[in-house]
């Protein structure tokens, strides 16, 4: 089974939504059979590298809201992070342009290191790293076991940049609206960081559906007899 899960490094939702599939997964009897593939999407294509606004005067902006109205709804998100296991800070949250991070991402996980998700993840809500810095990148990269000289290769040019744009086109085909958006086998779809519960639910009816085969001539039930053999086919008692 193929699980295609579309994010971004500036989503707290998304991050939200990785921890709790991820525990659902952990808990799914057939997990070794699923594979994963994190897909790129940037809520905010347009985003300046840099900005001299914190992440609540910028829910201010957006959704014309006070400030004291933007506090609460961070904090009441960072409550949903706590219970997932995660410690959001959001007065150190740096904004920037996430796409030379999705672009190192998608290098990263072609040399097998899924765990640089996890590291961008943390290093925005949860370390006040500013991800659209290249030197930032090439630390995590860094510690994540990579050369500093390949890394400062990919980030230098363009490359991966095609990758992701593929991405963000696909989701957009899908019908996706929103991030995080998790899709299995191209036949079920969830939005947003569902519940752990949800998520398992979902993989096991998805599971369930992959393992049945549809009958294309059902010929025991064309059949008048169910005691004989016709067609090419015999008939179950």
């Amino acid at each position: 089974m193929k699980i295609e899960v579309w994010s971004d490094f500036a989503c707290p939702f998304c991050f939200i939504g990785k921890q709790r599939f991820e525990t659902a997964l952990e808990q799914f009897a057939n997990k070794d059979d699923v594979q994963v593939v994190f897909k790129s999407f940037e809520i905010d294509p347009q985003a300046p590298k840099s900005v001299d606004h914190d992440v609540h005067d910028m829910l201010v902006g957006k959704y014309g809201m006070n400030r004291h109205q933007a506090i609460a709804m961070n904090n009441n998100i960072g409550k949903e992070a706590e219970d997932a296991g995660l410690a959001f800070q959001f007065d150190s949250i740096q904004l920037t342009n996430t796409f030379d991070a999705h672009r190192l991402a998608k290098y990263a996980l072609e040399q097998g290191k899924e765990r640089i998700l996890q590291d961008f993840f943390k290093a925005y809500f949860m370390e006040g790293r500013h991800l659209g810095d290249h030197e930032t990148l090439i630390e995590l990269a860094v510690q994540a076991g990579f050369n500093v000289d390949e890394i400062r290769h990919v980030l230098g040019g363009d490359d991966y940049a095609e990758e992701v744009r593929a991405d963000e086109e696909k989701a957009q085909r899908l019908g996706a609206t929103g991030v995080p958006f998790f899709v299995i086998d191209r036949k079920y779809a969830l939005s947003g960081a569902q519940s752990s519960d949800k998520f398992l639910q979902t993989l096991t009816t998805a599971w369930k559906d992959s393992q049945l085969l549809q009958v294309l001539n059902d010929t025991a039930k064309d059949s008048k007899s169910t005691d004989t053999c016709c067609d090419g086919a015999c008939s179950i008692k």
